[in-house]
């Protein structure tokens, strides 16, 4: 079988060596070594082998409240208010149908749900949004309650 000549300027094909195969406690060392020591060489290299390890960074506590708070409202929105919507509707209006399933069920509504979402429907993100925005109105409310002067009574 004739093989052809190698032309000037290209390189002989690449010859990789096998990969070597990890036994399963070397990955499992991998997994485990500590957030310290994955950054000890850039402190070596740096001369810097006195450093402390980093602190973990926390979430100042306001961000942390705030997150505990609309989290699980947007959570609600995103999940239960569209099943309570589901429920509601099927109890009142009838079955769901979905294209040509005539008794199709909540999670067909909810995946209905999520496509409008994903398409940006306003009605959608409506839904999605209700219970966050009706605890912001909630606060405003009660700052606006604490922000009012006390009532005199007359005397």
């Amino acid at each position: 079988m004739p093989t052809t000549p190698q032309t000037e300027g290209t390189a002989p094909p690449l010859q990789r060596p096998a990969p070597r195969r990890l036994s399963d406690e070397e990955r499992l060392t991998a997994l485990r070594v500590p957030d310290e020591d994955r950054l000890a060489h850039l402190r070596e290299s740096d001369g810097m082998e006195d450093m402390p390890p980093r602190p973990r960074r926390e979430l100042p506590p306001r961000v942390r409240r705030e997150l505990l708070i609309f989290g699980p409202a947007l959570l609600f929105g995103l999940v239960l208010v569209p099943l309570m919507i589901w429920f509601a509707g099927n109890r009142v209006l009838g079955p769901y149908t979905h294209g040509q399933n005539l008794h199709a069920g909540p999670w067909a509504l909810l995946g209905d749900f999520f496509v409008g979402l994903w398409h940006g429907s306003a009605l959608f993100w409506a839904v999605a949004l209700g219970p966050a925005a009706m605890v912001l109105l909630l606060r405003l409310f009660v700052a606006l309650v604490r922000a009012l002067p006390p009532a005199r009574r007359p005397g």
